[in-house]
Order: structure tokens, then C-alpha cells, then sequence
């Protein structure tokens, strides 16, 4: 399930209903479905027949016109550059829509200098509609399988925005096995006594 968090309000919403209403009033939509359809391993093609009505009704409701699964794990040819594309600020020209089915990570979004950041996993579906400056990396595990839904598959290009906002959050759910940066310090031990 997500976790909404206000880095700068030291703020952390865990609550199914308050993390819905709370970015809706953000023009954010956030849903919980169910991943009961299909084995998690199933085929890219079962699992869009399993979820071929949801996948229907999403493209009715924003226009969409195609959907497809997107998987990606550590052993993915080239992940650091494909993820280098979208860990940095940008908008795009259509909305980016995911149902995840397995895996987690984080979007952050810019809304008008208020930074929120949403940790998704398996059963969490999130629009972030067009134009909305945003950001997005994995967990700890590097994994994220999620179906996608778009408006038209050649617009959905990162604009980056070069502000630089990106750098001052570090992604928050990478847990005790992430340590960050080193500390350097001056602090000697006199080992003599």
C-alpha cells in the first residue's frame, strides 16, 4: 500500500481513504485494486486480459488508447540509463498512469514548490496527469512491474525542467539498506590512553 509523505511538513500519511482524498485535493488520483486475477509471474498478455475491464474503463475515462506491462528488475540491459530519464524533474504532454502489480518506488511530485512523495507497490494505481512536474525512482529492489495506459505512445517524453528541486530528496524507501552519502569528519581518537 502507499505511503504519501510532506518531506518539508516532516508529514506521513499511511491511511488508505486520507492518501485518496489528500491527493485528489491535489489533483492526483490514487486507487487500490485488486491483484488477485493473475500468478504474479503471469505473462504480460494474461495479465492484460485479466485486467482487460479495468484496463477498458481507465481508457474511457482519460482518453487513453493503449496500455501495456512494463517489467523491470535488476538484470534489465541498461536500467541506469533508463532510469537516469525519469529520476530527474519534468512534465510530460499526456498523464502517466500505472496499476502496480509488483516491485515498488517513489514519484515525487512538485506541486506549485510543495514537494509530496508517493511510495507505490503491488495494488496501488496513480495518475499523475499531463503537465505535472514530477519525478520517479525504484526501491531498494530495483523492481517494478506495472500496467501503463497512454494517450499517444510518441508523446510521452520526458520535458525536464533543470531546476535542480530533485537533488534535495532522496528516496525514501530504500529502508536500513540505504546509508547515503558519507560523513566525513575531523573527530580524531586519542587510542594513547
Amino acid at each position: 500500500m502507499a505511503v504519501l509523505r510532506f518531506p518539508a511538513e516532516d508529514r506521513k500519511i499511511e491511511s488508505e481513504q486520507e492518501i485518496r482524498s489528500t491527493l485528489a485535493a491535489l489533483g492526483i488520483d490514487y486507487e487500490r485494486w485488486s491483484l488477485d486475477r493473475v500468478p504474479p509471474d503471469s505473462s504480460a498478455d494474461a495479465v492484460l486480459a485479466a485486467y482487460a475491464a479495468e484496463i477498458d474503463a481507465m481508457k474511457q475515462r482519460g482518453g487513453y488508447v493503449t496500455a501495456d506491462v512494463i517489467d523491470v528488475n535488476p538484470t534489465t540491459p541498461n536500467l541506469e540509463v533508463m532510469l537516469a530519464r525519469f529520476d530527474k524533474e519534468h512534465t510530460h504532454d499526456e498523464d502517466e498512469v500505472r496499476f502496480i502489480l509488483a516491485g515498488r518506488g517513489i514519484f515525487f511530485l512538485n506541486l506549485e514548490g510543495r514537494v509530496a512523495s508517493v511510495e507505490v507497490g503491488p495494488g496501488d494505481m496513480l495518475r499523475v496527469p499531463r503537465g505535472t512536474t514530477h519525478w520517479f525512482t525504484l526501491c531498494e529492489d530495483r523492481r517494478i512491474r506495472a500496467i501503463r495506459w497512454f494517450q499517444d505512445t510518441t508523446g510521452w517524453t520526458p520535458h525536464y525542467t533543470g531546476s535542480g528541486v530533485d537533488v534535495d530528496y532522496q528516496p525514501l524507501c530504500f529502508g536500513p539498506q540505504y546509508l547515503g552519502a558519507r560523513v566525513h569528519t575531523t573527530i580524531s581518537i586519542d587510542r594513547s590512553a
